[in-house]
């Protein structure tokens, strides 16, 4: 047993050991790994990798992070699409749920912070134009089921009161 696995810290070493392959890896961890040697074998000339002084690599954004992109620059899409509605003076809410499955659809496929307006779009073009051509809408309420399932968001109309 000795022969077939040995330890090394906490590392195993043998037939024993847990080896990644290359699909366990993300990119931004390979490519953290990138160096001036690396970019000339995939072909680039040696005088545009000598002026490249670092090279820096980005991770993919995860679901809290595209969340938060959607919501809280001072230019967020969640707050484009509210000011829209604002105009034929109509709320527009997105649930918590909502929002982590436009993050969720980013990360499945891998379209990181731009694929969050197309996929928004997808979902909000029917909704914007539909809503004015309604009356006494008060509020259009964006849930999971909407993103998820393309199921019409939840209206509330105003009610009027009836007058004798």
């Amino acid at each position: 047993d000795d022969m077939i696995e040995r330890r090394v810290g906490e590392k195993k070493l043998g037939f024993g050991a847990g080896v990644k392959g290359k699909t366990n890896r993300k990119l931004g961890e390979l490519l953290r790994e990138v160096q001036n040697e690396d970019l000339l074998k995939y072909g680039l000339i040696p005088e545009f990798v000598g002026r490249l002084p670092v090279v820096a690599t980005l991770e993919e954004l995860e679901e809290d992070a595209l969340v938060k992109i959607l919501t809280e620059p001072r230019n967020a899409l969640v707050k484009q699409y509210q000011r829209l509605f604002e105009f034929e003076k109509v709320k527009l809410t997105f649930t918590k749920g909502a929002l982590e499955a436009v993050a969720r659809e980013a990360v499945k496929r891998k379209a990181g912070a731009r694929g969050l307006r197309a996929i928004l779009e997808s979902i909000m073009l029917d909704v914007m134009y539909d809503t004015p051509s309604r009356e006494n809408v008060q509020e259009v309420v964006i849930n999971e089921d909407t993103i998820g399932r393309h199921k019409p968001p939840l209206v509330v109309y105003e009610q009027k009161a009836e007058t004798a």
